[in-house]
């Protein structure tokens, strides 16, 4: 973990995302795509959803980044949560996580879900673990279109708000 980073986290900024950060939200999330962590999402999807995305920078560069998509009048999902792995442990996942539920509460939404391969992570932050057919308004909204659809891995966690 890089000391700067680490040794300085009052000094972060997290805002709305901008055209121009797109990207940088690219490249970081592309290697979690790489990995098998995140699905790929292109930069011209980044740009028609940049309105959902927020990031938290340091001296201009992006740390971490998420996305809160809403599905319908109740359902919203944490999307692309990413942190630069310097940046890893520094508690920017889950000050992104507090911001984007903030924002759902906001937004009148009553439950707020991710898919992950960290359960934990949420559940520290009051998410529970549910089976990804309770989330039908997901499930066959978006995931069905997904390559992964048959095979899908991940958790899904879910919180109401």
């Amino acid at each position: 973990m890089s000391s700067a980073i680490s040794s300085f986290p009052d000094e972060t900024i997290l805002r709305p995302a901008r055209t121009d950060d797109v990207p940088a939200i690219h490249k970081l999330l592309q290697a979690y795509a790489d990995l098998g962590n995140l699905l790929p999402r292109d930069e011209s999807e980044l740009y028609r959803s940049l309105n959902d995305f927020t990031v938290i920078t340091l001296g201009g560069r992006i740390l971490a980044c998420a996305a809160l998509e809403v599905f319908t009048r109740e359902l919203g999902e944490v999307r692309s949560l990413a942190v630069h792995p310097e940046s890893g442990g520094t508690g920017l996942g889950r000050r992104l996580v507090e911001h984007l539920t903030t924002l759902a509460v906001e937004k009148g939404l009553k439950r707020l879900m991710a898919l992950t391969y960290v359960p934990e992570f949420f559940e520290k932050m009051g998410f529970k673990v549910v089976p990804k057919d309770s989330l039908p308004e997901k499930v066959w909204g978006i995931c069905v279109k997904c390559y992964k659809f048959q095979h899908c891995d991940e958790i899904a966690v879910l919180k109401y708000l």
